[in-house]
């Protein structure tokens, strides 16, 4: 299948997804540098997603596929602390928790298959 859009890709839908969720939750808070770290982590997934494929190379896609699947892990980690501090539901931390590792699997899926 070959995909002509990078909003066609499933990871990239996913992480989309994700970076609203975040923006969301965190609208208010007053924390602002981990406030600012979990919305830059979580765009970051779905910016490199989008620049690797805008790259028309393999090679390059890759490579920030790579990149992406470390903000995804940043994300993850930020949001097991941001419930250890209180600063969301336990729903809140299940769902975030819940999409990064999807996000993940498919991105080390899209990985192999390049």
């Amino acid at each position: 299948m070959k995909i002509d859009r990078f909003e066609d890709i499933t990871s990239w839908q996913k992480a989309k997804e994700l970076t609203i969720i975040v923006y969301k939750i965190f609208r208010e808070s007053t924390d602002y540098g981990f406030r600012d770290q979990m919305q830059r982590a979580s765009v970051s997934i779905m910016n490199n997603i989008a620049e690797g494929f805008e790259r028309q190379s393999n090679v390059e896609f890759r490579r920030f596929l790579f990149i992406a699947k470390g903000s995804c892990g940043e994300v993850r980690s930020m949001i097991d602390l941001a419930s250890e501090l209180g600063y969301v539901s336990k729903e809140e931390h299940l769902k975030i928790h819940g999409l990064t590792i999807e996000i993940a699997k498919l991105l080390s899926g899209l990985i192999k298959t390049l």
